[in-house]
């Protein structure tokens, strides 16, 4: 088990003290011994979900609102040309 923490730490590029290790190490065998634990469940006549509980769409639907009035809007820019926002160039 050590080896692979050690492993996973290079991979990640972190530095781990001992006492990291040994800590990770027991949490890493806490998870993996849960994990067999599931695996024993019978699981048969389950189907696949992707979500524990039913997700509903709580978006609004999309409708044409009206906006603020152009004039008004470019009135308060720095700069403007042409009925747009004028920006300067950041790319040559």
């Amino acid at each position: 088990m050590k080896m692979d923490i050690e492993k996973v730490a290079r991979l990640a590029r972190i530095e781990l003290s001992e006492e990291e290790k040994v800590t990770l190490g027991n949490q890493l065998e806490q998870i993996l011994t849960y994990v067999e634990q599931l695996n024993q469940l019978d699981t048969t006549g389950v189907e696949p979900t992707s979500h524990a509980v039913p997700i509903y769409n709580a978006f609004r639907e999309d409708e044409t609102r009206p906006s603020f009035p152009r004039e008004e809007v470019l009135s308060i820019s720095p700069d403007q040309e042409d009925g747009y926002f004028k920006v300067p160039r950041i790319i040559e």
